[in-house]
């Protein structure tokens, strides 16, 4: 097992990614203090990382680290846009210090809303972990909102979500997911139907709304928004509508002066920032992309390192009410006179169980009744492993054992073939 040390001078980062085979790579600090994107490492404590891991430690003072395994592209950067980022952290704080201020003389305020955009690979879910744990850091407690249906950070892709930051992220593992609030848009971009994903938008915003009105320390922490890298025409607009929705005060701009100067002409009253991305931000393939989302769906079912035990049995076919959101549009001569196209990508299709399910991701709603599926968020999700016509029964993929929770599903664009 291959064994390096390396010692970091002062604003540095070892950044270095793990061969994908079945190889571990450990990393220990030997000396010194470091950082993995806004976390503290322990000293002499191993760190393991995974295939596929893409690693960045940053030291502010200086430190040794010592890495044992085979890594790939590894080297140590000495120029970093850290600092930049930890003064935007500081710019931040400062929000969160006065909106406290004013929380305890009775007034109605609230700590930063803050916004990262920008273009695919730049960075952005990266940097929202660092202000976040910064803030965390702080004693605070933000909340995170994730709103790239691609990634689906919290969650699983093709959902967008939101979870109350109480400690700072895992350097494995990212930050706990305990009760995290999930809305399903089924899809993996914005853009198969934008009428659908602002209206889930505006609902998770009122709700995050809500929590803040009702806990002061939430409140003054504000919040951190994570967004898709779909910038352009209709991505834009989707933009204009999460910084409305949210009543963003900080936008964050990473990497592209087109979108930051469009930004600052057209929201003239939001602060808008302009950062560089990291010199270590890797941009995926397709290829990649679309194995990132199976991980994080496999990861959803068998846990990443920690192993879960999910359950696969049958269902009767006449358990499932299940719906699908949106039907094809038709062309405006054949609308009836009162109809919009909007009212086509929020119809709900009611989808009769059968083989077309098999490897579909269905998620649980928690609504009632079937006009509530809009807008009700999910209890979780099971995946289709097959479809038996003849017997009448569905075999499903679940996290929990049976039986299942809700009647009510919604069917999504999403598809796992389980070969664990």
């Amino acid at each position: 097992m291959a064994e390096k040390e390396f010692k970091l001078e002062q604003d540095c980062e070892l950044r270095f990614e793990v061969e994908t085979k079945k190889e571990t790579v450990d990393l220990k600090l030997i000396s010194g203090k470091a950082e993995m994107f806004g976390t503290e490492l322990a000293p002499d404590k191993p760190y393991t990382f995974y295939p596929g891991a893409k690693v960045a430690v940053y030291t502010w003072h200086g430190c040794t680290l010592k890495l044992t395994g085979n890594t790939e592209g590894t080297y140590i950067a000495k120029e970093t846009p850290m600092v930049m980022y930890l003064n935007t952290h500081a710019c931040l704080e400062r929000l969160r210090k006065h909106a406290d201020e004013g929380l305890s003389r009775g007034e109605k305020t609230r700590g930063p809303v803050t916004m990262v955009v920008g273009p695919g690979a730049v960075g952005k879910s990266t940097l929202c972990r660092i202000l976040l744990n910064y803030g965390v850091r702080m004693g605070r407690r933000p909340i995170f909102v994730d709103l790239d249906v691609g990634q689906g950070a919290i969650s699983i892709p093709g959902t967008i979500g939101a979870l109350l930051v109480e400690r700072a992220a895992s350097v494995g593992e990212g930050f706990s997911q305990e009760a995290p609030l999930v809305y399903t848009f089924g899809h993996l971009t914005p853009a198969s139907n934008p009428t659908l994903y602002n209206i889930l938008v505006s609902r998770m915003a009122s709700t995050i709304q809500e929590k803040m009105a009702r806990n002061r320390k939430v409140a003054a922490s504000g919040v951190v928004i994570n967004t898709c890298g779909w910038v352009k025409d209709e991505g834009y607009k989707s933009l204009t509508h999460v910084a409305q929705a949210f009543e963003v005060d900080v936008i964050i701009v990473l990497d592209q002066e087109r979108l930051y100067n469009e930004l600052v002409r057209d929201i003239p009253f939001i602060k808008v920032v302009f950062l560089p991305k990291s010199g270590g931000v890797v941009e995926g393939t397709q290829a990649m992309r679309a194995a990132a989302r199976d991980d994080r769906i496999r990861e959803y079912y068998y846990g990443l390192h920690t192993k879960y035990h999910p359950h696969s049995f049958e269902v009767k076919m006449s358990h499932f009410q299940i719906y699908k959101i949106g039907a094809p549009a038709l062309p405006d001569s054949c609308m009836p006179a009162d109809m919009k196209v909007d009212d086509h990508m929020t119809k709900l299709v009611p989808v009769e169980p059968g083989v077309k399910l098999k490897h579909h991701i269905l998620a649980v709603s928690l609504a009632n009744e079937p006009e509530d599926l809009l807008t009700a968020n999910v209890a979780g999700f099971i995946c289709v492993l097959d479809v038996d016509e003849e017997t009448k029964m569905v075999k499903v993929l679940s996290p929990q054992p049976k039986p299942l929770p809700k009647k009510l599903y919604i069917l999504t664009d999403i598809q796992f073939m389980d070969s664990s």
